[in-house]
């Protein structure tokens, strides 16, 4: 048996390649090479190769973790329960739920050659109309999305629709609070503002939880190949997809490590996200402000837990010295969203 050439952190190659050869004879054919991808900043995602064929394999980080906040089973079981309709997903492999293998849960999936665009500069480069079709694009795959029947996928049980916003904001208050060792003004207000003003949920549908324009591949014809990074997927208020969306296409140019996109000409504003979401998923959208305001709070826990992680010396990766100054601009503007709403 062949073995593996070289050594990854977090990711045992001959570990791997013997439980692939177990699990799936004569898939992989030579050597297993791999690369950690950058841009992740909470599971860590890597590429491997046996020279023939690639695959992507995906584990929980190497710190600090909330035991429900990276189900590698989740992920694996959304992408295969999506395989089969309008929404694109890679193809999944295989599922590895036990520690010993390479140290931590995994599962592996196709590898979709594709393109990530994270900044407005990205987007720059492709051109005004190019970028205003892949941002429209982006928003119609998330209509594809929500508008799928979870129990015609066998996703019925996937999560608790009914009290989902009460239960996201209480859980990611306990998040902040597991993750969190410095004081962070504003944020205790935030917190308790959002709670006042819960809005009444629509009809629940299958949620990403964290979509963005770089959390999908995009092929050379401008459309959305595959959506990636389904750790936060679960049955629930679509509004949430859509509000974090909206927060990631605001133009801010404070140089922070978050990606935005809302800076490169030809991108829609999100005045017309809104409508054109509207408009195709017949969703009541009035209370969108409170949904982008929460994009916030929600981003502004996931920071500071990546700077907690970091503190401690368990990331693995480049940017994360930069994460902790942008927690206190998250808060703000989330609490700014929440007034202008």
């Amino acid at each position: 048996m062949s073995t593996s050439e070289n050594h990854l952190p977090g990711l045992d190659l001959t570990g791997l390649r013997e439980h692939i050869d177990r699990e799936r004879p004569g898939l992989v054919r030579d050597v297993l090479r791999g690369e950690l991808i950058e841009g992740g900043r909470s599971n860590l995602t890597y590429a491997v190769t046996d020279g023939t064929s690639r695959w992507v394999v995906r584990r929980p980080p190497l710190g600090h973790v909330l035991a429900t906040a990276h189900d590698m089973a989740r992920e694996h079981r959304v992408i295969n329960a999506l395989r089969d309709t309008p929404v694109p997903v890679p193809e999944a492999v295989l599922l590895c739920e036990d520690d010993d293998v390479i140290g931590a849960p995994f599962y592996v999936m196709e590898f979709v050659d594709g393109t990530p665009y994270r900044t407005a500069e990205e987007l720059a480069a492709i051109g005004p109309e190019r970028t205003r079709g892949v941002v429209l694009g982006l928003v119609d795959t998330l209509v594809a999305l929500h508008s799928v029947d979870p129990a015609a996928v066998g996703l019925s049980d996937f999560g608790r629709p009914e009290g989902f916003l009460e239960r996201q904001l209480r859980r990611w208050g306990k998040q902040l609070a597991a993750s969190s060792s410095r004081e962070l003004p504003g944020i205790d207000e935030l917190q308790e503002r959002l709670g006042k003003a819960l809005p009444v949920s629509g009809p629940a549908a299958v949620v990403h939880g964290d979509y963005k324009l770089d959390n999908v591949l995009v092929g050379p014809d401008d459309q959305v190949k595959s959506i990636l990074d389904w750790e936060m997927s679960t049955l629930g208020d679509p509004l949430t997809d859509l509000g974090l969306l909206l927060m990631y296409s605001e133009q801010k140019g404070d140089g922070s490590p978050v990606t935005t996109s809302g800076g490169a000409p030809g991108h829609p504003s999100p005045a017309e996200l809104i409508t054109r979401y509207t408009e195709r998923s017949g969703r009541n959208t009035s209370a969108i402000a409170w949904y982008t305001a929460f994009a916030y709070f929600k981003l502004a826990v996931i920071a500071e837990g990546i700077h907690y992680r970091y503190t401690l010396g368990q990331t693995v990766g480049t940017g994360f010295d930069r994460i902790g100054a942008l927690v206190p601009a998250l808060i703000d503007r989330g609490l700014s969203t929440l007034q202008e709403g």
